[in-house]
């Protein structure tokens, strides 16, 4: 153990939120994993929290082994991905298949171990840091609108237009996060402006495309519709689901009913993953419910804290553009489960079963343990000038 503590960098606070969230997840994912079980005739409860003690396994192997890697390496890493993402989306869209019940070729099954592999999470992590390296090489520079088309928004078009068609909220949540992040990295707002206008304008003209020419590529706006007006519908499925999430929360009490007690895990379809928080609430109660805000917000904290404490621009973006997303998703999944969102499909991060959610979250971790990991002193920071202390300023 003392070796193993020995090559652990970075951030040991961070280190002990992630590990403990990960060790807590083990019970509702054991405890929901039941459906899966009627539902599927395959395997056992214990057979599911295997399978997810595998991944967090794995998760915390690439959380170690990205945390080895000087930081730096990722800005130009996002380069080279970038076309890389570009043709796993392509592919999905073409060949993508259904994983745990979904009607959404969202993914592509990983061959020999069977692990369904969502690329657009893939896809998203590699957009925050080529963001966060375009911000941080022109933080010297005036930005011109007509140069950062071509530079930063083509790529970024390109690929929240290849997740679109599969995956609104996914792309709804990116573009928010990027343009947070440019916001932050001292984009012009004028521009920013302007880029939220063509988006609009954008995603208006594809709902149109998509519902007079149904056939002509493959999507769902219709989900996304019936979503939206579903939202209070308690017949509708979404509003099923919702339904039985609520009352998964009205029954829990404030020391809920006890592990692996829950009753409404046997009714809502993706009880270990969208709705795992419900089930959380139900079998801990509101004691249960406050501890994983709680993690929540401290991850939140220690982010807050890396980001101020790097020491250079990029250090600093790619802290906030890989890391807010995390708490983002958290925040939407338990809005969901209380009925303040539209269902989404996004997952409780480390918490919620899955593969790509999971090792995706644990990347970023590694990203951001990476950068506080650095030992390096910048000399940038002797120039009162620099724009990083003016960001500093802002977080702090």
């Amino acid at each position: 153990m003392k070796n193993i503590l020995k090559n652990i960098e970075g951030d040991r606070a961070m280190w002990a939120i992630v590990t403990i969230m990960a060790i807590l997840s083990f019970m509702p994912v054991y405890s929901a994993s039941t459906n899966l079980v009627y539902g599927t005739n395959i395997g056992t409860p214990f057979y599911y929290l295997f399978k997810h003690v595998v991944l967090l396994f794995l998760g915390f192997l690439i959380i170690y082994g990205v945390h080895k890697i000087p930081f730096r390496y990722f800005s130009g890493g996002s380069v080279i991905m970038l076309p890389l993402v570009i043709v796993l989306l392509i592919y999905t869209l073409a060949q993508g298949t259904t994983i745990g019940g979904s009607n959404a070729s969202r993914w592509i099954e990983i061959p020999f171990i069977g692990v369904g592999f969502q690329t657009s999470t893939l896809a998203i992590l590699v957009l925050m840091v080529y963001v966060s390296r375009y911000l941080a090489r022109k933080k010297e520079v005036e930005i011109t609108f007509k140069e950062s088309i071509w530079q930063l928004w083509l790529p970024i078009a390109i690929i929240l237009a290849l997740i679109l068609p599969a995956n609104f909220s996914t792309t709804a949540i990116a573009f928010l996060m990027i343009l947070m992040l440019a916001f932050i990295g001292g984009y012009p707002i004028k521009y920013l402006l302007a880029i939220v206008g063509l988006g609009v304008a954008f995603l208006a003209i594809f709902v149109i495309t998509a519902k007079a020419f149904p056939g002509f590529l493959p999507n769902r706006v219709d989900t996304w519709i019936s979503r939206v007006e579903n939202f209070s519908n308690p017949s509708a499925e979404e509003g099923y689901q919702v339904e039985k999430a609520k009352i998964a929360i009205a029954t829990g009490g404030l020391q809920g009913r006890g592990p692996g007690k829950s009753i409404q895990k046997n009714f809502l379809p993706q009880s270990s993953s969208d709705f795992i928080f419900a089930i959380i609430v139900e079998e801990y109660g509101l004691l249960g419910a406050l501890l994983v805000m709680l993690m929540y917000f401290i991850l939140l904290f220690r982010i807050v804290i890396a980001a101020k404490k790097a020491r250079s621009i990029f250090a600093t973006l790619i802290i906030i553009g890989v890391g807010l997303p995390i708490i983002f998703q958290a925040m939407i999944n338990m809005a969901v489960a209380v009925n303040l969102f539209p269902v989404t499909g996004q997952t409780l991060p480390l918490i919620s079963s899955g593969g790509t959610s999971i090792w995706m979250t644990c990347f970023a971790i590694g990203i951001i343990l990476s950068v506080t990991a650095e030992k390096e002193i910048d000399l940038d920071l002797a120039n009162e000038d620099n724009p990083l202390n003016v960001l500093h300023e802002a977080i702090g």
